[in-house]
């Protein structure tokens, strides 16, 4: 795992990639953290829900803008008239603090959090 440690100079951008699998991986399958909606999304009809979860998970318009890091923590999707966020959190396993390290699955429960635009 020591490839993925490392400065902001030189190793930082294995430890991105590390990260962004992690989050890809947990993103598109939903197993391996936490997911969340806010109310505003809780209480869109089931069938546009269910349209908003398969959007988060196919979602691929990463670039510069939303993704500076290239971690894929963070996505702007439309469904109907809605739009909505989604973003990835890391926390410690308690869930009492943030994660030391999001890297090291082992000390990071993920934590992704879709919400109405107009709820952010």
């Amino acid at each position: 795992m020591s490839s993925v440690k490392g400065t902001m100079n030189g190793v930082s951008r294995n430890r991105s990639d590390h990260i962004r699998v992690l989050n890809d991986n947990f993103r598109t399958t939903f197993v391996g953290g936490q997911v969340f909606m806010t109310s505003g999304v809780a209480a869109l009809p089931l069938d546009e829900k269910a349209r908003v979860l398969i959007k988060v998970q196919t979602f691929e318009s990463f670039d510069a803008d939303n993704d500076p890091h290239g971690e894929h923590d963070f996505g702007v999707i439309e469904v109907g008239e809605e739009t909505l966020f989604w973003k990835i959190d890391y926390y410690a396993k308690n869930m009492l603090f943030g994660s030391e390290d999001p890297a090291d699955p082992e000390k990071t429960t993920r934590v992704l959090t879709i919400m109405l635009a107009e709820e952010y």
